[in-house]
């Protein structure tokens, strides 16, 4: 059977620095099809989408809310060729029962040892329109490497500089923040995936920079001490969600190539500040992940955070805005109250004001999300900010003897200037 799986695009974050690193989901998913089928992949992000009828199977796989009205759009005009489509991802088993409307069937929770069944279907006829597993997690050790021979590597590249490889070494979370759907980001529970499948699946990977993008890293320390000791040999250079604030798992983690760590800004306390005054001290850049629009925040609070980050010099800082997914308790409490503006999908992007503040208007916020945007970059832009950590990542190759794994002639020639 030829296979094509898809990634739609979805719109930017206005005012974020544009750049495409190759998606997740899909190569996990693809390693869950049988070898015997033929795959390709179009991420629509860097290529284009052909309506072509010389696919068996289409298969949608989308992680956003904003992506699922162009993924309907795709399955539309494939499915008017006569090619079955089905769907699957985060988004769309958050809203499986409009994908069903668009799709042959909806592939909700994870896939391994559970799709072989669906394509038997597909080729006895009798598709069923929902496959949901969204409870009954996957045994975490039927996790294998995901198929990254699927991906353009070449495209996949900021200035020149090859972006990061995305790896999980987890699934779940055991914390349950407000605006998060986590029963659908890999269940209410962590689950760790053993370690040693992490590094034979680390060291299967051609690329010096990954992402480990996992929820959070900080929910069992002893495991995470032994990842990041298990990691250090094949010294890579990691990006991730937040580690453990703790000294032996700080240094562990410096240790194993942690460069780079997003961490959630809430407030202006000591404790966010301790925290990444911490990090910093380990030479780890903080990238800042800050949500504007709770129903504590008014605008002199906002525009206080604003002044903090600033304060602490943080690296980057990435800012959204309150959005009420749905089966998520920010969705029902807005919803239940009316504060919902509409469910325009497309606008879903975390970068506009789809409800109604506790303490402003829609467009006040609106201004201050573009303020906090303006005035965090108002001396040194964004893309000269993420330039001088790229750069600061190809030093460390060149000093460690960790020439990038895989390089285009453009990505040579930058490690070659960062002597």
């Amino acid at each position: 059977m030829r296979i094509e799986i898809i990634y739609p695009k979805w719109p930017k974050l206005p005012g974020q620095r544009v750049f495409n690193l190759p998606p997740h989901g899909p190569v996990v998913f693809a390693a869950t099809i049988p070898d015997e089928h033929e795959v390709r992949f179009v991420d629509e992000h860097v290529d284009a989408v052909t309506f072509d009828e010389d696919v068996d199977l289409v298969c949608i796989s989308m992680m956003l809310t904003c992506q699922t009205p162009r993924g309907y759009e795709i399955a539309d005009r494939f499915r008017a060729l006569g090619i079955p489509v089905i769907m699957g991802g985060i988004a769309a088993s958050l809203h499986a029962d409009e994908a069903t409307a668009h799709a042959d069937a909806v592939f909700i929770g994870e896939a391994e040892g559970r799709f072989h069944p669906v394509l038997a279907d597909l080729q006895a006829g009798h598709l069923q329109k929902k496959y949901d597993y969204l409870d009954l997690p996957a045994p975490i050790d039927t996790v294998g490497t995901a198929r990254r021979s699927i991906l353009n590597r070449e495209k996949y590249s900021y200035r020149g500089v090859q972006m990061v490889d995305l790896v999980h070494a987890s699934r779940g979370c055991r914390f349950n923040c407000y605006p998060c759907c986590v029963r659908y980001l890999g269940g209410r529970s962590f689950r760790p995936r053993p370690i040693d499948k992490v590094v034979a699946e680390v060291a299967s990977i051609p690329n010096n920079r990954l992402f480990f993008v996992d929820n959070s890293l900080a929910q069992d320390k002893k495991w995470e001490l032994d990842l990041f000791r298990a990691l250090a040999p094949l010294k890579r250079n990691i990006v991730s969600h937040p580690v453990e604030d703790d000294d032996d798992v700080l240094r562990a983690a410096a240790d194993a190539g942690v460069w780079w760590v997003y961490q959630a800004i809430f407030d202006t306390s000591d404790f966010i500040r301790q925290r990444v005054r911490r990090l910093k001290e380990h030479d780890i850049a903080v990238e800042g992940t800050i949500l504007l629009g709770l129903d504590d925040h008014t605008e002199d609070a906002i525009k206080a955070l604003v002044d903090f980050l600033m304060e602490i010099e943080l690296d980057l800082a990435e800012f959204t805005v309150l959005t009420p997914f749905p089966h998520t308790k920010a969705y029902q409490d807005l919803a239940a109250s009316d504060r919902v503006l509409h469910t325009d999908w497309r606008r879903y992007t975390a970068g506009e004001v789809v409800f109604k503040p506790a303490n402003m208007t829609p467009n006040r916020l609106e201004y201050l999300y573009h303020y906090a945007w303006e005035t965090f970059y108002k001396t040194e832009p964004q893309q000269l900010k993420m330039a001088n950590l790229l750069k600061k990542a190809i030093k460390r190759e060149v000093s460690a003897g960790t020439r990038h794994r895989f390089q285009s002639p453009r990505n040579r020639l930058a490690a070659s200037n960062a002597k």
